[in-house]
This record gives C-alpha cells, sequence and structure tokens, in this order.
C-alpha cells in the first residue's frame, strides 16, 4: 500500500423478504458515520417506520456491542420484533479466536500470510505458481476475513505438493526471488 491510506466504505444494506422472496431494499454508506448505538437504533429503526413493524419479522445483524445496545434500544420500542445474530460473524468470532489464543494457528495462518503475500506481490511468481497448480490460486475469498484466513491456509494445504514441487523446480531456483531473504 505504499504508505497510502485507502478509504474504506461501509455499507448497511437492507434487505426485504416476502412471499415470492428477497429484494434490496437499501443501503447506507456508513463510512463517515459514528457507529453508536443510538446511530444503528436510528437507522433500524427508520427502516421499521418505512416499512411498518407488522411487516418485520426477523432483524439479522451482528454481535459487536454497540448492535447489541442497539438491539436492546429497537426491542424495547418495538416488542413484536424478532432478532437473530448473524451467523456468519458468530462464525467469524470463533476463528479469530483460534487464531488469537491457539499457538499452533498463530504460527500456521503467519506462515501462510508470509507465503502468499510473497507470491501474489510478484507477477513472476503468480504465473510460476498456476503453472505448477494448473491454474489454481491459493488465496479463497470468503464471506468474512477470518473465513477467508482459513480458507487461504486450506488451500495452502491443498496444494502442498505442488508448492514444494514449485519451490525445488529449476524455474525457483533460477528466479531472482529464491535468492532473497523472503525467497528463501
Amino acid at each position: 500500500m505504499d504508505g497510502q491510506i485507502k478509504k474504506v466504505v461501509v455499507f448497511v444494506t437492507f434487505w426485504l423478504i416476502v412471499l415470492k422472496g428477497q429484494f434490496f431494499l437499501s443501503s447506507v454508506d456508513t463510512s463517515n458515520m459514528s457507529k453508536t448505538a443510538d446511530k444503528v437504533f436510528e437507522m433500524l429503526n427508520v427502516i421499521v417506520e418505512r416499512i411498518r413493524e407488522e411487516n418485520v419479522v426477523q432483524v439479522v445483524i451482528d454481535n459487536a456491542t454497540n448492535y447489541k445496545a442497539a438491539r436492546q434500544l429497537l426491542m424495547k420500542k418495538r416488542k413484536s420484533l424478532f432478532w437473530t445474530s448473524c451467523a456468519t460473524h458468530c462464525i467469524d468470532l470463533r476463528l479469530e479466536d483460534f487464531e488469537k489464543k491457539l499457538e499452533v494457528h498463530q504460527v500456521t495462518i503467519s506462515k501462510g500470510r508470509r507465503i502468499t503475500s510473497h507470491i501474489y506481490s510478484r507477477t513472476i511468481l503468480i504465473s510460476m505458481l498456476r503453472y505448477f497448480t494448473k491454474g489454481r490460486d491459493l488465496i479463497r475469498l470468503a464471506a468474512t476475513r477470518f473465513a477467508t484466513t482459513y480458507l487461504t491456509v486450506g488451500c495452502l494445504n491443498y496444494h502442498k505438493m505442488q508448492l514444494m514441487t514449485m519451490f525445488t523446480s529449476k524455474q525457483w531456483s533460477s528466479c531472482m526471488f529464491a535468492r532473497i531473504e523472503e525467497g528463501k
């Protein structure tokens, strides 16, 4: 990123599920907004007002402290709503705990990041990787950051033999990146 700060735009998206399926209702750009419990409550309450409380079956949102507090505010005002924690967020928190609390996970993920960063920051190494893995990538995107991490570690394990073949190949040993400290 070379010292550049990239603006991350966060959107809160609202879906409406009706008898024939679901459809996009609206989104709110929250990148310049403080995500306090009161602000989250305001956003949710506006949507409930817009579609009327009797039409809301369930509210699904992550488990962050501010969202839990917003939940309490919304449930106090709207007695008939059903609230569910986001399963994806729960899984992400569990995977984050694994990485933070289990040393074997920390070490494995750290090594995996070093390998993938080294390869994916150099075009020639990406080409070499795709040659040895028959066009496969190591990084697999997922709905959550930690799921992506674990899927990538899974891909590294799955392609272990191809990676070993690549890193012991003539192409690798003749490559300038094999001689730098990071490559070793």
